[in-house]
């Protein structure tokens, strides 16, 4: 899953990465974090088949309110199909209901049933055939049918208008390289049927044991044909979850209301605790959380997802400890080298050059929000391994420039040019790009580093085949779920490089065959095999490990009932109430 705006996190002097907000309880210390920054703990793949709504009641949890989110960071989308960053998937959860669904039961997620049952796969694993509950309702009071499951599926295959969105269906499903989706090739697709009222049946090409974890996505939200606006449909998307668009200005605010057609008994996460929540979007981080710590008047009942600034640290250690939550992120950050266009050896220059602990200085970063990395895997995904780091992709040190030189002379690569972009537009960006530059230029690179706008760098890192060749995007990745198969698959087969979500650009047969082999074993199989595949892809140099992701953000003191979300590293709405 794609993480939060990078330039616009880093150019505040915050960590990019996990948000987390909760209230003064047991569960405000997050599953393993109890003191100081706290150790990531790993997360489970745990099911439960027989949930049923209602949810549980929050101990404490009172109706009626209003809660404000803030955050500098603006989603890209609120179109469920192409909602693949992490904010607008948490935010997704108040609006969208989906087939399956994550709860949080003593901090941990449990995949539950929500529209449909968690499936039944055949005997060939090649068939999936999940049962609809009846009697749900969009929030206009119309009755959601099977077929609107299944539209929303074909239209998920329109990558070239919601190109953001997740593609797991575009390499598993049945006949994906032929459909287009529903507005090129219309709306006869073999690889989903619904056969009856309530019977969604969905034909793979491949195994894919996890689709019940992917069905949890935004965009399996049940869509109508008839109410399909395409692109606008991202400005007033139909709900299906407690809450529903009231107002909606693109990048700046979105305000919801109560949808008086969602049905709690039929709903075994969600709840309508508060009358409102209002989102607030593009404001000054830093100095927004010391608003929100300050909680004057509605901003007691307001969160920031963006990360706990350092600077705010001895407040949170000591009187306003109560309002900080900290806890797990499934998201591990790197700086990419694109494998294509850089020999092994100078990769292995790269990363003894690197200058880790200066930048970790630069991005604002501290013990709360991140720890070093030195493996694909963040240590809350089970399949993570601690094993020796591979040379110089420790996370850690100040980088040896003389030795790194010493090796490219070795190589006969003196003077290789290595380049990339980054925003020009802001003073800590440019200090990043800078302390990155000095660092290489030192061991002997040539350094060509390209200045653009905020606006255009998202497409430009997107752009692989731009004249550049590190850092490319995604500089980050977090779990679609809790497993290997929603990192693999999509960072490191060929097929990634064309998806657009590839780290180092590998195109391997022999890899995707092996990443392929173990994303069709049952999860007390592959576990132990993604370990092993991230050490090999590791030493391949496919890209600078730099930091995991932890939760720590800040809440107002009315805030109640708020735990983190370490399927995204979010707030978890539903749960979220004001205190009276």
């Amino acid at each position: 899953m794609r993480r939060l705006n990078v330039a616009v996190a880093v150019a505040a002097a915050v960590a990019l990465g996990a948000a987390g907000c909760g209230s003064p309880s047991s569960k405000n210390q997050g599953s393993g974090n109890t003191d100081g920054g706290g150790a990531i703990t790993t997360q489970q793949s745990a099911t439960d088949p027989n949930a049923k709504g209602p949810a549980p009641e929050v101990p404490g949890a009172k109706k009626g309110g209003t809660i404000t989110v803030y955050s500098q960071s603006t989603p890209s989308t609120m179109d469920p199909t192409a909602i693949y960053y992490v904010d607008s998937n948490e935010i997704g959860k108040l609006l969208f209901r989906t087939p399956t669904q994550f709860a949080l039961r003593d901090g941990k997620p449990v995949l539950v049933p929500d529209l449909t049952d968690l499936g039944t796969v055949s005997e060939d694993k090649l068939t999936w055939t999940f049962k609809m509950q009846s009697g749900i309702k969009y929030e206009d009071g119309s009755e959601v049918k099977v077929e609107d499951l299944a539209y929303a599926i074909k239209r998920s295959f329109a990558h070239d208008v919601y190109a953001e969105g997740p593609s797991y269906q575009l390499s598993y499903f049945k006949d994906a390289d032929n459909y287009k989706g529903p507005y090129a090739s219309g709306d006869n697709y073999t690889g989903v049927e619904t056969p009856d009222a309530t019977t969604l049946v969905i034909h793979l090409a491949q195994p894919f044991q996890d689709l019940p974890f992917y069905m949890s996505f935004p965009m399996f939200t049940p869509i109508p044909q008839a109410k399909d606006t395409k692109q606008e449909y991202k400005n007033h998307p139909i709900s299906t979850g407690p809450y529903a668009f009231d107002a909606f200005s693109p990048g700046t605010e979105l305000k919801l209301k109560k949808n008086p057609n969602w049905d709690p008994n039929t709903d075994p996460v969600r709840h309508q605790y508060v009358d409102s929540w209002v989102f607030k979007w593009g404001v000054d981080d830093v100095k927004n959380q010391q608003q929100v710590l300050n909680s004057n008047g509605p901003d007691a009942a307001a969160i920031n997802y963006g990360n706990l600034d350092a600077s705010l640290i001895p407040q949170v250690n000591g009187a306003k400890s109560a309002q900080l939550l900290k806890g797990d992120s499934p998201c591990t950050i790197v700086w990419q080298l694109d494998t294509r266009k850089i020999p092994l050896e100078v990769r292995k220059a790269v990363a003894k050059a690197y200058p880790y602990d200066q930048l970790w200085t630069a991005q604002g970063l501290n013990e709360f929000v991140a720890e070093p990395a030195s493996t694909v895997l963040p240590p809350s995904v089970p399949g993570y391994t601690k094993y020796t780091p591979v040379a110089d992709l420790t996370g850690l040190g100040k980088g040896d420039p003389a030795a790194a030189k010493k090796m490219l002379e070795a190589a006969g690569k003196l003077g290789f040019e290595v380049s990339w972009y980054y925003d020009n537009t802001k003073p800590v960006t440019q200090q990043i790009s800078q302390i990155r530059a000095d660092a290489l230029k030192e061991a002997g690179f040539t350094v060509k580093a390209i200045g653009v706008t905020t606006a255009e760098l998202r497409g430009k890192k997107g752009d692989y085949s731009a004249n550049v060749n590190m850092g490319q995007s995604p500089a980050g990745w977090c779990s679609d779920w809790p497993s290997g198969g929603s990192w693999f698959p999509v960072l490191f087969r060929s097929q990634s490089i064309d998806e657009g979500q590839s780290w180092g650009m590998l195109s391997d047969p022999a890899l995707d065959k092996e990443i392929n082999d173990t994303a069709n074993l049952p999860a007390e199989e592959s576990t132990a095999k993604w370990a092993a595949l991230d050490e090999k892809i590791m030493g391949q140099y496919v890209a600078i490990p730099l930091y995991y992701n932890k939760m720590a953000n800040v809440m107002g003191t009315a805030i109640g009932g708020a735990e983190g979300d370490g399927t995204v590293g979010m707030p978890f709405f539903p749960n979220m109430y004001v205190k009276s």
